[in-house]
């Protein structure tokens, strides 16, 4: 590795039509890419099984709780092997799915797991009177959730989501691991071809840095906007 820094070197031409600037561009799309499509499918499947934790009925409870029990405590890793060499081989129909579909929904089930916990969190933090009223007024369950606990529960629980999404950027790099073009496996081949790891992994930290805090920024204002009347914690 040389003794001097180069940043000229993401100037220079792969050999394959594009320069390493252009391929650090596309990796951090696919980056970004496996990031989104895991964080919507970690929400929705995540609220569903953290309301399922909270309702008066043993058997949702329990599908809730096995879910989350599952993804939480097996290393995210193993969950991407699983789904890449496992899965398809036990149902011959997935084995012609794109790795990119199987890695975002490993990354999406592992913090959909988290997510739940926040969730349970949040509509747990809520005083037992409002489930109660609401009922009283004649709301069903379904409707009481909807239109009384999860519009205030959502809200208790905006910082802890943003951290998870927050750190789904972070998680998205083991997606290299089944040869995902993202900005992890871009850092690596990078650096073997031009032996320049410092300038290298220095761009590639400050897009991960870059991400993670515009998710945060973006998260704060919508804290900000939604924000319970009397509540501590706005504009943080």
């Amino acid at each position: 590795m040389g003794s001097k820094w180069d940043w000229q070197i993401f100037l220079q031409d792969t050999g394959g039509g594009r320069t390493y600037l252009e391929w650090l561009m596309s990796a951090w799309g696919w980056t970004l890419s496996v990031a989104v499509c895991a964080l919507v499918i970690a929400l929705l499947v995540g609220s569903l099984m953290g309301i399922l934790r909270t309702v008066p009925s043993k058997g949702l409870m329990f599908i809730g709780n096995a879910w989350t029990e599952l993804f939480r405590n097996i290393p995210l890793l193993v969950q991407v092997f699983l789904w890449y060499h496992v899965i398809p081989g036990m149902f011959k129909s997935l084995q012609a799915i794109p790795s990119f579909i199987l890695v975002v929904f490993a990354l999406g089930f592992f913090t959909s797991a988290r997510v739940s916990e926040q969730v349970k969190a949040g509509i747990q933090a809520l005083p037992k009177g409002q489930r109660y009223a609401g009922l009283a007024v004649g709301l069903t369950l379904p409707q009481t959730y909807r239109y009384v606990l999860l519009p205030m529960a959502f809200r208790i629980v905006i910082p802890p989501l943003t951290s998870e999404s927050m750190n789904i950027i972070k998680n998205s790099s083991v997606a290299f691991a089944v040869s995902i073009a993202e900005m992890t496996m871009f850092a690596m081949q990078a650096q073997e071809e031009t032996s320049r790891g410092i300038e290298i992994y220095l761009a590639v930290t400050a897009l991960y840095f870059i991400s993670a805090f515009a998710i945060n920024r973006i998260a704060l204002v919508i804290e900000n906007k939604v924000q319970i009347p009397g509540m501590m914690g706005g504009g943080r």
